[in-house]
């Protein structure tokens, strides 16, 4: 995992990572494994830095699909049930971070993360009118 964490945040262009995926490692198809949860914490690090647009777009894509998921049955064969619920915990710590997102290229898929990660209703309901998503005009 830090060598394609690394790759991503390195990245200037989706070429230089090509064939480097998070998903499959952290999660598949929304479902999350064990891994998630510290991943969220790397990923709100690597967001207080400077980034190419590629790789922090990637990574709030990432952040985005591990504050939804869910435990992957695997995990809570393994008594890891809650997995979604610490990652949306877990995101909650960089909430300041995300909403700043949402004043740059990645208004959208901040307001996405928010409208899943914060329990302040006022709040959310700014962000919501401030950072359109069309993901929730669906």
């Amino acid at each position: 995992m830090p060598d394609i964490f690394r790759t991503v945040l390195e990245a200037e262009k989706a070429q230089d990572a090509v064939g480097i995926f998070l998903e499959g490692h952290l999660e598949v198809e929304g479902n999350l494994f064990e891994a998630s949860v510290p991943a969220v914490g790397v990923i709100l690090a690597a967001l207080c830095g400077e980034l190419s647009d590629y790789a922090r777009s990637q990574l709030l894509q990432t952040l985005w699909v591990l504050s939804c998921g869910e435990s992957h049955h695997s995990e809570v064969l393994h008594g890891r049930s809650r997995l979604g619920d610490e990652c949306r915990l877990r995101a909650r710590e960089g909430i300041w971070l995300v909403a700043a997102e949402g004043f740059g290229r990645n208004r959208e898929l901040a307001a996405d993360i928010l409208e899943v990660v914060d329990l302040n209703e006022d709040r959310a309901s700014y962000y919501a009118r401030t950072f359109p998503s069309k993901r929730r005009a669906k």
